[in-house]
């Protein structure tokens, strides 16, 4: 993104983004800002800029912010989606959009635990190791998973995320759907503050970010949510 920005505006432009995500998630609303000197037309820093970026990168939109908006510390929230596939048969056009799980899963055991981590707790149990947060409290708004058929999502909203932390409660979430532990056991894991009592972290193939949330103020698009998948 830096470099294909930085070709537009003919010098180094440094972009800050709301939220670093990990090699193989999907991020359908992610926001970024950048301070420059250079004055272009919205449409030639959109075009300009696409141009230059891999297929799988794509500009929406663009336009001058206040001086004091910043892409991570204005946000009020972000909104993570974890998707499942759960069939018995392996899928082949979804094997890098979706987590497949072939055993059923219970989304009434699922939402039962992850009741349990909806509003302010200490995350440390499901951030990773690496995670450089200096703070492990983290405000849960809103979990919730529904089930369309084969496809399974976990819509988790937060005012901020750890390194892995979605991951990492879907993992758990998946174990408890599958029945290899009960509803409480979230709460218990939670209540560790310990990593390595907090099971599998699930893959990044299933991971979305779909929008952040900021003040009013700063006109900041809110990008349509990615509709559920009806047949494939």
């Amino acid at each position: 993104m830096e470099e294909a920005l930085s070709k537009v505006a003919n010098s180094f432009v440094h972009v800050i983004c709301a939220g670093r995500t990990d090699a193989g998630v999907h991020a359908q609303g992610q926001v970024i800002h950048f301070e420059t000197n250079i004055v272009r037309e919205s449409r030639a820093w959109i075009y300009g800029t696409n141009a230059n970026l891999p297929r799988d990168v794509s500009i929406l939109w663009a336009w001058n912010v206040p001086d004091e908006f910043h892409a991570r510390f204005s946000a009020r929230s972000r909104h993570y989606r974890y998707q499942i596939l759960n069939r018995a048969i392996r899928p082949a056009l979804l094997r890098n959009r979706f987590t497949w799980e072939c055993r059923t899963l219970s989304i009434d055991r699922m939402q039962a635990a992850g009741n349990y981590l909806i509003g302010e707790h200490d995350f440390s149990a499901f951030r990773t190791s690496a995670c450089q947060a200096v703070s492990p409290v983290r405000t849960i708004h809103h979990l919730q998973i529904i089930r369309y058929g084969e496809y399974i999502y976990i819509d988790v909203i937060a005012n901020a995320f750890l390194h892995h932390m979605v991951r990492n409660i879907a993992g758990v979430l998946i174990a408890i759907g599958l029945k290899k532990q009960e509803p409480e056991w979230a709460n218990q894991v939670l209540a560790t503050l310990d990593r390595t009592q907090g099971g599998v972290t699930a893959p990044a193939s299933g991971l979305y970010l779909l929008g952040v949330e900021y003040p009013r103020h700063f006109r900041i698009p809110r990008i349509s949510s990615i509709p559920a998948v009806s047949a494939f």
